[in-house]
């Protein structure tokens, strides 16, 4: 297993585990990987990600590597320009939805995805062994990439009907969270015509607004703002804008399960016989809309690397999380919080229904999601404690127990934090509620014995 790896890069409380010292020398890891540049470097707005970049910038150099800046990007920003711009790989300086205090690294290949399982053991096993590349005949340089953004929007831009939707003059509401896409998201609304209204619009990333993870209750603002001003659509990015969290036009709040439903059933009808990629921990919708277009449906371990690469390697159109994280193949097949609201204005342009009635026309579900603050040492007793009391449950990534296909409970222990996340399905709210609750209880007690 990798021992600095999580589900989404590299991540730490920066200062502490996540030190300058520890940054320059996982740079060298990564950029020996990589083999040669030029490698681009881009970060969110967090208060340490300039010091970072300088530190990775340097770190590459000194082994004879060049690299280009490209500022303050979404993640999947600079996973595009990466594989479009002709790259040799990307490093990305982001925690994305973690607290201030922390930050991280996410590194890219040179086809715009996130590094496999697999190559990411290999960086690992090159920083422990310290075998980097060797003091070089010339030390790399570092420059400035400014063509980053407007490569991003006009590759989004071709995937959609932009007439169309410029002639709708949608109103759509932006919550940026003080994150990244601020630098893109709205430039895209206002290319396409949209009336734009934004919240927590100035890039901080101390994230005073709401938090850096967009969640139903941190999105009250969003739902104001879309009923006040009668708009069409909503939108809530993370803090690198990879994720997207949707609210439809009545001010209602989306999970990301129901988003990615709406927008498959949308690409499927126009793409029948496609394959669509998602984890174990999505809801059980996904198979009875792919049915419906002769589409398949095969399922990951939890994590968009686990989601991408799959996708890759079957040629997948779509992939997705549950958590707001939406893949576009034609696109890049990484999530995407600008590709998936370009999705979006595309399905309302098409389809002339407001997106709430577009919700009505899926099949009911029922999800929702919770955590509970556990350390790792507790994981293993949690699991095997749970294992034990149902055999026959899938342990391929924590443990999911399945009742039928439309009442499950999924509990696995985070990547990124200190905390386990409890999964549930139903084919009722109350139902829903009451395995919600029966699993929390018996989760905490097993964590305090």
């Amino acid at each position: 297993m990798a021992k600095f790896f999580g589900t989404n890069g590299i991540r730490g409380v920066f200062a502490e585990d996540f030190s300058l010292e520890f940054i320059h020398d996982m740079t060298l890891a990564i950029g020996t990987y990589f083999g040669k540049g030029p490698v681009l470097i881009g970060y969110d707005g967090r208060e340490s990600s300039p010091v970072i970049c300088k530190v990775v910038s340097s770190a590459l150099n000194s082994i004879g590597i060049d690299c280009n800046v490209a500022g303050i990007v979404p993640t999947p920003c600079l996973e595009y320009a990466v594989k479009s711009l002709g790259y040799s790989g990307g490093l990305m300086i982001t925690a994305s939805h973690n607290p201030p205090q922390y930050n991280g690294i996410k590194p890219c290949a040179k086809d715009g995805v996130e590094i496999s399982r697999e190559e990411e053991l290999i960086v690992e096993d090159i920083y422990l062994q310290k075998s980097w590349l060797k003091k070089p005949d010339s030390w790399g340089t570092t420059k400035n990439e400014n063509r980053t953004i407007e490569t991003y929007l006009k590759g989004i831009i071709s995937h959609i009907d932009s007439k169309l939707i410029e002639s709708k003059h949608f109103k759509v509401v932006l919550d940026l969270g003080n994150g990244a896409q601020a630098v893109s998201a709205p430039n895209f609304c206002e290319i396409l015509g949209c009336q734009t209204f934004l919240v927590n619009p100035n890039i901080d990333g101390t994230f005073p607004g709401r938090g850096s993870e967009p969640t139903p209750q941190n999105l009250v603002e969003l739902s104001k703002t879309v009923r006040e001003n009668n708009a069409d659509v909503g939108i809530a990015f993370d803090g690198d804008g990879d994720r997207s969290i949707f609210c439809d036009n009545n001010g209602d709040i989306l999970t990301g399960d129901k988003s990615a439903l709406v927008l498959t059933q949308h690409i499927l009808k126009k793409n029948p016989n496609s394959l669509v990629i998602t984890c174990l921990n999505s809801g059980s919708n996904i198979e009875v809309l792919a049915e419906k277009s002769n589409s398949k449906v095969i399922r990951t371990k939890v994590g968009s690397v686990e989601v991408s690469r799959k996708m890759v390697s079957t040629d997948a159109l779509i992939g997705f999380e549950e958590n707001g994280g939406y893949m576009y193949g034609k696109h890049n097949q990484v999530r995407d919080g600008c590709m998936t609201l370009a999705l979006m204005l595309d399905l309302l342009a098409i389809s002339g229904k407001s997106l709430a009635e577009e919700i009505t026309r899926l099949p009911p579900s029922f999800t929702t999601k919770d955590k509970v603050s556990c350390y790792a040492d507790k994981v293993p007793k949690l699991i095997s404690s749970l294992k034990e009391e149902f055999p026959n449950s899938d342990i391929s990534d924590g443990i999911k127990i399945t009742i039928d296909p439309k009442n499950w409970v999924m509990i696995r222990p985070s990547g990124t934090e200190p905390i386990v996340r409890v999964y549930a399905e139903s084919e009722s709210q109350e139902k829903l509620d009451t395995l919600m609750s029966e699993y929390l209880e018996k989760v905490n007690s097993i964590i305090s014995r």
